[in-house]
């Protein structure tokens, strides 16, 4: 998690953030913490804020991609790679 906020913070705005994950538990991990950037912070309902000041950092780009049936035939270490994209927004 520390690597994904300090990777998000090295990213100029418009940058692509690539993450392939091997395991379920740093795939749930990768997809909560974007997730949570996408979304910005929850402010209760009312509070008069400035939507700009609060809203997230990252936008996910497009679904997880998992290996097809021919990669994982030619490299079966491949068959529980997950790969999420997500893009620093301005």
């Amino acid at each position: 998690r520390e690597v994904l906020e300090a990777i998000v913070l090295a990213l100029a705005p418009g940058g692509r953030m690539v993450v392939i994950s091997f395991h379920s538990l740093e795939d749930r991990i990768v997809k909560r913490f974007i997730r949570q950037a996408a979304r910005g912070e929850q402010l209760p309902p009312g509070v008069p804020v400035q939507y700009e000041a609060h809203r997230g950092s990252l936008r996910q780009v497009g679904k997880a991609v998992m290996p097809s049936e021919k990669e994982v035939s030619d490299n079966p270490r491949a068959r529980s790679a997950i790969m999420r994209v997500a893009e620093r927004l301005p």
